[in-house]
């Protein structure tokens, strides 16, 4: 999974990137570099399962970030391009007001910097659809042709959502319309997390600064969502170890950082879960969709094991920490023996049998 970063210069978007992914990139490339970065998935349940099997290895869940750098007039081109390559958005927007870091735009508006980098993406997909209509309008006078007046119809539908200033991510569209534009990576539709950058002054009260800040209309939208984080606050405790770190988030009233959230966040817009798979080599976090089923995951882990499958075995993890061991867990009845169509759920331990 990959999460293209973009927004406005000076926006905090390396800032994020760097809490993200414990990479230090000032001074490489400047304001305009590309960055790529691997992200370790937080995850305290992993840590719990840990303690009962004492394992050789814990392997987290990844998730792979790409600072776009400033979104500049003079490379948008080029930084739109590289979006289609990611599977979200993360649209980093300034809060903050510092008079030592002056905005791009000349003022603090961030409703207005979503609304135009929205639009960029929106004028971005507007001309590729209207050039592949051209061609398909061409074809179609030649031959008539059921697939491509399938194209055809979604095309045209894109079209004139884009002219009333929707996003493609909030269109409705038949299966058969979405397959026929599928390979077109249009970046409009792509799922969104609008990340609020605040000044440290407002990290005991981010819970309201969407209504504070009047950006109430980011929320609620289809495949959209709105994380809030303080990026120098988060910068500062990416630096710390675990304790000075829950020290200083307490002394915010803070619970967890930013970073958490996000991620979530991020899941949550496309559909992902994690499982575990627990034992005394290693204890590991794995990603699927949702609704993928016990199959679909044991090839998650290999191939192999997918081919093979005989059964899973299944326990709640927080019912095999209260047990203690999977063992006294069988004991109590809580491990169920699943086949090939269970839908896995969030938070499943599971062991697979399989042969081979």
């Amino acid at each position: 999974m990959q999460t293209g970063i973009i927004g406005l210069p000076q926006v905090g978007k390396t800032t994020l990137f760097r809490i993200l992914t414990k990479a230090h990139v000032e001074g490489k490339g400047g304001a305009s570099a590309t960055h790529v970065g691997v992200a370790r998935v937080p995850e305290p349940r992993l840590v719990e399962l840990a303690k009962l099997y004492n394992p050789k290895k814990i392997t987290y869940a990844t998730v792979n970030y790409v600072d776009l750098g400033g979104m500049q007039k003079e490379r948008m081109r080029d930084a739109l391009a590289q979006l289609r390559d990611v599977d979200v958005i993360a649209h980093v927007i300034r809060v903050f007001d510092d008079p030592s870091v002056p905005h791009s735009e000349g003022s603090i508006d961030p409703l207005r910097d979503a609304t135009n980098l929205d639009l960029e993406l929106m004028l971005s997909d507007h001309d590729q659809i209207t050039r592949r209509l051209e061609r398909v309008d061409k074809d179609l006078k030649k031959k008539r042709d059921p697939i491509l007046e399938i194209e055809k119809t979604a095309l045209e539908k894109c079209k004139v959502h884009l002219e009333a200033e929707r996003a493609l991510r909030e269109l409705e569209l038949t299966p058969e319309e979405r397959k026929s534009i599928g390979g077109f990576l249009f970046l409009s539709a792509r799922p969104v997390l609008y990340v609020l950058n605040l000044g440290d002054d407002e990290a005991d009260n981010l819970d309201t600064a969407v209504v504070r800040h009047k950006l109430n209309s980011l929320q609620g939208r289809t495949n959209a969502a709105v994380v809030v984080i303080c990026g120098r606050l988060e910068a500062e405790l990416s630096e710390m170890d675990e304790k000075e770190a829950a020290e200083l988030l307490a002394s915010y009233g803070l619970k967890e950082p930013g970073l958490n959230r996000l991620i979530r966040a991020t899941y949550d817009l496309l559909g992902l879960i994690q499982f575990f798979t627990a034992g005394e080599p290693e204890v590991r976090s794995w990603t699927i969709r949702k609704g993928a089923t016990a199959v679909k995951a044991a090839g998650a882990i290999h191939s192999d094991i997918e081919k093979g499958f005989i059964r899973a075995e299944v326990v709640r993890w927080n019912d095999l920490l209260a047990a203690g061991s999977l063992a006294a867990a069988r004991e109590k009845a809580q491990v169920r023996l699943e086949g090939k169509e269970y839908i896995v759920q969030e938070g499943d331990v599971i062991l697979f049998r399989h042969s081979g």
